[in-house]
């Protein structure tokens, strides 16, 4: 989604930060999952309904089921088709494109067939201005759904590969299952595709979206107050809140978190503990800890890991379903205050929490870091640190100092009460 509201060739708009959650930062983290600041007429070429849609979608089976990761709160399936996979895809109903890699377009793209996808130009980190150049693909394969066509962008996913420990091959974004009823069943971790079709509804929260601009849209409550908000599982986040308009009140006033960086740089995050209730159909989440932000309101897969979520674009509604009843409650934020940028050899400290054991350790942005607890960086996936971060009371981080290492242990505070 565009900083605008404008919703485009959005990778759901990730936060890079390690002490994770995406949206939520690594303080760590990625925000939903690129935020492509979109420039020129890149957006208009994808925001109607009718474009960019697969070119056919084959369901040979009743019911597909993909075996599913969380990484973090992000949903990953791994696939094999052909002799050069497994492939890996991050699905992220946030995203109006669906991105692969330049590796997966030079084995699949089809040069006589162009794509109907729009160049998009982004600001990069650095400052400079990059094109993401479409591509259509000629075979993308799920289980036994397999899609011919494919209007794409073609992206490097390094960082995002490098974020969450393990090669990722593409996004794919909400127009691709146009054809298809597609439910995120995160407590069984697990995908699931059936041919669309009509029916009634689901068991669960049945709730109509608007995906006008190909990523879903749905009313929710804050109160008394309602506000639109996008379904956005390329988001690690709880809820992403705009306060425009809506004067929240909060039982714990944000804060300053993390740094979490995207295609067009780096921003600190904000974080605090609603004093209300958020609604979404009969389900309730009392006092949440959410992100303010001033892009669109977001539901992200923090919120979204508590249920199986099913979205029938054939008839526009998407269901929430879980076993269990009751408001659903977040736990406190806990933080080692640092937010990473990460690479197999080492990460960096991009970002350090005012105030934290960290600052008064007198970390700085640029430190470069080694190991963890005496392990190299490599040994530590997303899934590990959180881990960390969520039980222990510290952790030890060896600093590359010149040619020499040194140590520092890092305590464990609670960032958002």
């Amino acid at each position: 989604m565009n900083r605008d509201g404008r919703i485009c060739a959005n990778a759901g708009a990730w936060h890079w930060v390690v002490e994770w959650s995406w949206r939520a930062g690594w303080v760590g983290g990625w925000a939903g999952v690129i935020g492509l600041w979109l420039l020129g007429a890149g957006c208009a070429g994808v925001a109607q309904r009718g474009a960019s849609q697969p070119g056919q979608t084959t369901v040979s089976t009743p019911l597909t089921i993909l075996p599913a990761q969380l990484m973090g709160n992000l949903m990953v399936v791994e696939v094999k088709w052909d002799r050069f996979g497994p492939y890996r895809f991050l699905i992220d109903t946030g995203s109006s494109v669906t991105m692969i890699t330049p590796s997966l377009a030079r084995r699949y793209g089809d040069e006589k067939k162009p794509s109907s996808a729009a160049k998009v130009r982004v600001a990069a980190a650095d400052g400079g201005i990059t094109e993401l150049v479409p591509v259509s693909l000629r075979r993308l394969q799920l289980g036994e759904a397999r899609f011919d066509d494919v209007a794409a962008l073609i992206y490097d996913c390094a960082a995002l590969s490098a974020h969450l420990g393990t090669r990722i091959d593409g996004v794919l974004g909400f127009p691709l299952f146009r054809e298809t009823r597609l439910t995120m069943d995160y407590p069984g971790k697990r995908l699931l595709l059936e041919p669309a079709r009509g029916g009634p509804p689901l068991p669960g929260t049945t709730l109509a979206f608007d995906d006008r601009r190909k990523t879903p849209l749905i009313s929710v409550r804050l109160g008394d107050r309602s506000l639109v908000a996008l379904i956005d599982s390329g988001s690690d986040a709880f809820f992403t809140l705009n306060p425009l308009g809506l004067a929240p009140r909060f039982k714990a006033d944000p804060i300053v978190g993390g740094t979490v960086g995207i295609m067009g740089g780096e921003r600190a995050q904000r974080l605090g503990r609603l004093g209300e209730t958020l609604g979404l159909g009969e389900e309730r989440f009392f006092e949440p800890i959410v992100e303010i932000a001033d892009e669109l309101s977001a539901i992200g897969g923090g919120l979204l890991r508590h249920f199986v979520v099913t979205f029938d674009q054939l008839q526009d509604r998407v269901t929430f379903f879980r076993d269990t009843r009751g408001a659903i409650i977040t736990p406190a934020r806990r933080s080692g205050g640092l937010s990473f940028t990460k690479t197999p050899a080492y990460w960096r400290v991009a970002g350090v929490v005012p105030g934290s054991p960290a600052a008064r350790a007198e970390i700085q942005v640029g430190d470069l870091i080694s190991r963890i607890n005496g392990e190299p960086v490599a040994q530590w996936n997303l899934s590990r640190f959180e881990a960390l971060v969520s039980a222990a009371p510290d952790f030890i981080l060896t600093f590359w100092v010149g040619a020499t290492e040194t140590e520092k242990r890092v305590p464990v505070f609670v960032l958002v009460p």
